[in-house]
């Protein structure tokens, strides 16, 4: 093609898309199998790594030519490429410029007849209605509430008789759904779709969207399964099995539940569907292709679950299959499927998290990585993958509630998915490091995933809805309910009012907390209006199970929980849970005043990585170092672990207030954020810097010497706080 800026003529080879778009300053990768696509990439690495993607406009069209090909699209910058076994290349490309317009000429009216966007656009939908519904029940909102309905009339509407939804094929050709489970994500949008309907009818008591996701489910019930005549295939990105089951215990129809547990059981069951699928298409395309079980281990889907003893693949997809495995395992009480779940979990939790709870170590595939590989510069660290993190540890703590689920819960959900929105909820990382160097994103292409300050959106926008979503449930994470409904846990320390049926009586607790500032707060103990224990002569007979947290001490932790003038309430300690259980009367309250010392971590020295390194954690929260508080360079800032280790108290615990703010740095509004003023605690350490003055000066290479050191204190930030002030380097680990 011939792409013109400014007064520049040059020429460029085009790679056409399927299913796919880039957009300007996105980074994304795909799998490059025509000959045609290769040839135009083998060009592309000869003329300075530049290419030209555009849409094509029928995804059956193998050979496209030149019209069948949308005529805007993005000159991108190739970022890396991969051989993988047989014929495909994975390639790895950073969007540069749009060409033309990146739109029709009214955006407004797009052609209707056209798909403009990932196959899994659709999602951004879902996600955004389930956060609404979760919104409206906590802060009723007739505006807000008019907006969702007027959106899910205009969804519904687009739902074909046999219950199919999804606007890709519907738009680009029913002939082929179905056909391409692997890459596609029809069964992604159906449980988001899902996820959605159900919480927008919990809020509001409409029945419209859940009406059609069930629709859609007894569409997909219908085509799938063991049955002779069926589809035997999976979703290629998982979340359907956990939607499935919430729409099952919403709805009560068994039938969902158990085809949450076909898709768990049938993925990775020889011979692999992923397998099948990719050796029709390339014999379609006149391709000779023999599938290696290697290359599904990326979706889950090399071997059963069952078998899978390592987290592999990409990180979201991953810990949304272990979700819904675990949710499957809960309802059937499959010990070897539970076995599964906790093998996976002790694999991501002993070897492949990271210290601020985020998983999924490289930017290729978005996966995680080997064991104990953990690079903190070019961590991936997604957002969704915290977030998956979160709805696994939840799951698994609806099975056997044990401490360290929630603990974990605890870290993904204060240090990754918070880090992923600004204070000012204006803009957001996909990418979560735990170091960054400004320079170095901006040169180094093998960080160019890494942004040293948050986007104000994405073309790929899974994040930004994602966090929304969770946090606009998060009670559902801080409190649940015991299989014998006598039972009130409390995992998270939040404030707010807790509405529960324990024991057959309606129970409302009132929670204070300063959570993740102080370990203080208390638990009051009321009855709702109406209810017979609101009377002071009769009692309840129920029990509140506290966390005893990690980071304050465990089980020993217990001794800073008491019952206000109660002596008759029974104390019990099993797997780092409190359970208090009793009489309790009308005005109970529980009290608690957790210890939150400051924690100087080392990692596991097979992490090379941080080999002679710490990190700072207080309560919850990981701390970090930006360059705004302690300097340039913070390679050579280091923290006195001598004098730490030796006197704990010589760290100091500040509260104050945080002045977040930063003025955009580009038309796009980049880097922007409002001011915001935010109570916080940070750390002051002891520390020392090794002496640069003349570094500029003096010889690349010369012969050892001790370093000159200059005595300082380093200033820790929450990590989540961190690029809220502007771009500037970060640290989480700090060199001892």
């Amino acid at each position: 093609m011939t792409e013109q800026l400014g007064t520049t003529v040059s020429r460029l080879p085009v790679l056409p898309l399927r299913g796919l778009v880039a957009f300007p300053n996105m980074i994304i990768h795909f799998d490059v199998g025509r000959l045609l696509s290769i040839r135009a990439l083998e060009a592309a690495m000869k003329n300075g790594q530049t290419l030209f993607l555009t849409a094509q406009r029928d995804l059956k069209t193998d050979n496209p030519s030149p019209s069948d090909l949308y005529q805007i699209g993005t000159i991108c910058q190739v970022k890396q490429i991969l051989r993988l076994p047989g014929d495909n290349i994975r390639v790895l490309v950073e969007g540069e410029e749009a060409l033309a317009q990146a739109l029709p000429d009214d955006p407004a009216h797009p052609d209707p007849d056209k798909f403009y966007g990932f196959v899994f656009q659709d999602t951004d939908f879902s996600k955004w209605i389930e956060a609404v519904g979760y919104s409206l029940t906590h802060h009723p909102d007739a505006d807000l509430e008019a907006t969702a309905d007027t959106a899910i009339d205009i969804v519904c509407a687009a739902q074909l008789d046999n219950g199919y939804l999804d606007t890709y094929y519907i738009l680009n050709g029913m002939d082929r759904h179905f056909t391409n489970l692997k890459d596609h994500h029809e069964l992604y949008c159906f449980g988001h779709l899902t996820e959605g309907a159900i919480a927008y009818y919990q809020a509001t008591g409409k029945r419209k969207l859940l009406d059609a996701a069930c629709r859609f489910a007894d569409y997909i019930d219908f085509r799938f399964g063991t049955a002779d005549g069926k589809l035997h295939g999976y979703p290629g990105h998982e979340i359907a099995e956990m939607a499935l089951v919430k729409l099952a215990e919403t709805t009560g129809e068994q039938r969902y539940a158990d085809l949450a547990e076909y898709f768990v059981r049938q993925r990775g069951q020889q011979p692999l569907y992923f397998g099948l699928e990719d050796r029709r298409r390339a014999h379609e395309g006149g391709r000779d292709y023999e599938p290696r079980e290697q290359n599904y281990a990326y979706y889950q889907a090399d071997k059963p679950i069952t078998e899978q003893t390592e987290a592999l693949g990409h990180a979201v997809r991953a810990a949304y299959f272990y979700a819904g495995a675990a949710d499957v395992a809960r309802l059937t009480g499959d010990p070897d499927l539970l076995a599964s779940c906790e093998q996976l979990w002790r694999n991501i939790v002993d070897r492949k998290i990271y210290i601020t709870g985020g998983i999924g170590a490289t930017h290729m595939g978005e996966a995680f990585s080997f064991d104990y590989d953990l690079p903190n510069d070019t961590a991936y660290s997604e957002s969704c993958a915290a977030i998956a993190l979160a709805f696994f540890a939840r799951r698994m703590l609806e099975i056997q509630p044990k401490s360290e689920y929630a603990d974990v819960m605890e870290s993904a959900l204060y240090n990754t998915t918070l880090a992923g929105m600004a204070l000012d909820g204006k803009s957001f990382f996909y990418v979560n490091p735990l170091e960054v160097v400004p320079e170095a994103c901006h040169r180094d292409e093998r960080k160019a995933h890494v942004k040293p300050v948050r986007q104000k959106w994405f073309g790929c926008a899974c994040c930004p809805p994602n966090i929304a979503r969770i946090v606009e449930d998060v009670q559902q994470y801080a409190y649940t309910i015991g299989d014998d409904s006598s039972t009130l846990y409390v995992h998270l320390y939040m404030g707010g009012g807790v509405h529960a049926r324990l024991s057959g009586t309606d129970v409302r607790l009132d929670v204070m907390s300063d959570m993740p500032w102080s370990g203080k707060g208390s638990v009051a103990v009321g009855f709702d209006a109406g209810d017979s224990a609101s009377d002071a002569s009769k009692d309840a007979v129920f029990t509140i199970a506290l966390r005893l947290p990690a980071w304050a001490g465990g089980e020993t932790a217990s001794d800073a929980v008491t019952v206000r003038g109660r002596d008759d309430i029974s104390r019990v300690i099993r797997d780092g849970y409190l359970y208090l259980t009793g009489a309790w009367h009308d005005g109970d309250v529980v009290d608690f005043d957790f210890p939150m010392p400051v924690h100087m971590v080392a990692a596991n020295p097979l992490v090379r990585e941080d080999a002679g390194k710490v990190a700072f954690v207080r309560g919850p929260l990981a701390y970090c170092a930006e360059g705004v508080d302690n300097g340039a360079n913070l390679h050579l800032l280091h923290a006195d672990t001598a004098r730490i280790a030796s006197d704990p108290s010589c760290v100091s615990v500040d509260s104050i207030v945080f002045h977040a703010g930063a003025a955009a740095q580009d038309e796009q509004g980049l880097g922007e954020v409002d001011a915001v003023d935010m109570p916080m605690t940070t750390l002051t350490i002891p520390a020392w810097r090794e002496v640069e003055d003349a570094a500029q000066t003096s010889a690349l290479y010369h012969d050892w010497r001790p370093a000159e050191r200059k005595t300082t204190t380093a200033t820790l930030i929450p990590y989540f706080a961190w690029a809220n002030r502007g771009e500037n380097e970060m640290t989480v680990f700090l060199r001892g």
